[in-house]
């Protein structure tokens, strides 16, 4: 009885979400605060008045620690954005339209079948996640629809690449989901940043898959050689990732690694001559500039260690710390200030901030409210019980659960951080008592709540809106559900493996 006492906020979360009634932070509000009556009454350990304070500030904290990726990612993309929209040749006199006003221009000379179909790839797979990492919020997709629509590709099928631009979600917003999730698993965000780019370079093969066979249904068919050139861009990309990962955190991780794989593709694929290459660099100077400052703070140990000197607050011994001159959230909004300045676009600020506060200011809410919920569930011993329970009734093999269950709960929230706040916990405290590695199951959790999420119906009417493709959502998915299959099914393979080598 008392596990079923307990399963009522997290039955109360999918129940609202499914209802489509209220915002996934409504949602999240619903599980907090039907969480704390349950931690009080039924819960584990002791917990009291003070005990409940002690965890919404635990939960504060780490959600807090969150939102400068998120603000600061929108708020920098949008005033680079229109920074690099200002850029023009030196020998034109006229100023370039900005992203408010700019529509894809026309080819001035007729594109070839493999143009078309590098272009296709580099929106897909690069400058797609690219914006995605920087921003979140579906960003990714825009970016990817604005470089295809010139193509006149049916809708059905630029509705499909507008979702491959999904594929690296775990990194999406500046990694806010990763660092967060983190936080739940108690263990730091490269870790698990690390141990991520395992599943998502096994799930690659599914999405190149689907990316090929659209291509063509497309009527943009690429060669062998092509395919096996994808690929090769591909897994060049997931080595770079890993090794960003590795040197300097999840946060800037996907924005160097893939900064540096845009500007070889570019260069590789276009040959562009000495003003065309200047033309471009400038565009991308913000970029260029805040990811090299952000990669040289950060693998510099003396200049890391004096950044982290000069302010640290840590209220909690357990959790991770803030340091205002490291933080890449900070970073980015004084990134966005000083291009703004440079600019002469100072006076747009407060616009742009308001705008990024806007289109952010869900997602930074449901991270704090799911964060409390998470905090309490844990103090009140209950995350561990169920865990118990867990190892009681299935063993290990509780873990094989988790794509099934987490990847749901992640399309119907068209987010990661839910199913991460409501299971990380209790499967920390399962890999613990089963002696598994507790980065594998952690990274299995991660990747089939953020990864799996592709399929979101949320994200399917975006990438509709945008791709001029509503009505056509029930056909896209027809064409997508073998790939779910093989998606879900890879990842259930990779947590048995989780489960087998630890």
């Amino acid at each position: 009885m008392a596990h079923l006492v307990w399963a009522v906020p997290a039955l109360l979360v999918v129940a609202a979400i499914v209802s489509g009634r209220v915002s996934v932070a409504g949602a999240a509000m619903i599980g907090l605060l039907s969480s704390v009556p349950v931690a009080m009454l039924s819960g584990v350990a002791p917990f009291g008045v003070h005990e409940l304070s002690v965890s919404l500030a635990r939960g504060a904290w780490i959600g807090g620690t969150i939102a400068p990726y998120v603000f600061g990612g929108l708020l920098f993309w949008q005033v680079a954005s229109r920074y690099g929209a200002k850029v023009v040749p030196r020998s034109e006199g006229s100023e370039a339209p900005t992203p408010a006003t700019a529509s894809p221009r026309p080819p001035t000379t007729p594109v070839t079948p493999h143009q078309k179909r590098r272009q296709l790839f580099f929106a897909s797979f690069l400058v797609g996640p690219f914006a995605e990492s920087a921003t979140g919020f579906g960003v990714g997709m825009l970016g990817t629809v604005g470089m295809l629509r010139q193509f006149g590709i049916a809708p059905r099928y630029l509705m499909v690449f507008a979702l491959l631009s999904q594929t690296m979600i775990p990194w999406g917003g500046m990694s806010s989901g990763t660092v967060l999730a983190a936080a739940y698993a108690r263990m730091t965000p490269t870790t698990l940043g690390l141990c991520s780019t395992i599943p998502v370079a096994l799930l690659m093969p599914v999405w190149l898959t689907m990316f090929w066979r659209a291509a063509k249904a497309a009527g943009i068919e690429g060669s062998v050689g092509d395919c096996i050139g994808e690929a090769l861009w591909i897994a060049a990309g997931m080595l770079l990732l890993a090794a960003a990962n590795a040197a300097i955190g999840p946060e800037t991780a996907l924005l160097a690694s893939y900064g540096l794989l845009i500007a070889v593709y570019f260069v590789v694929t276009q040959r562009p001559g000495a003003e065309a290459f200047l033309l471009a660099v400038r565009k991308v100077l913000p970029f260029v500039v805040l990811i090299s400052g952000l990669a040289l703070a950060r693998l510099q140990p003396d200049l890391r260690n004096a950044l982290g000197a000069m302010a640290s607050f840590a209220p909690f011994a357990d959790l991770p710390p803030f340091r205002p001159f490291l933080h890449a959230g900070i970073w980015l909004i004084a990134g966005a200030i000083v291009t703004a300045w440079l600019a002469r676009q100072g006076h747009l600020l407060g616009h742009e901030a308001r705008g990024a506060w806007r289109t952010g200011h869900q997602a930074i809410l449901t991270a704090l409210i799911f964060a409390m919920m998470a905090e309490v569930t844990t103090g009140a011993g209950i995350s561990g019980a169920i865990a118990s329970a867990l190892m009681t009734s299935l063993h290990e093999n509780a873990v094989l659960l988790v794509p099934l269950v987490s990847g749901a709960f992640g399309i119907l929230a068209n987010s990661g951080s839910p199913p991460n706040a409501l299971f990380l916990p209790s499967l920390q405290a399962l890999a613990v008592q089963a002696s598994l590695s507790i980065a594998a199951v952690a990274a299995v959790q991660h990747v089939s709540g953020m990864s799996l999420g592709f399929f979101s119906p949320v994200r399917m009417t975006i990438a509709a809106n945008l791709s001029e493709g509503k009505g056509l959502e029930r056909s896209v998915y027809r064409f997508l559900m073998p790939y779910a299959v093989a998606a879900f099914g890879i990842m259930t393979a990779i947590a048995w493996a989780a489960i087998a080598l630890y």
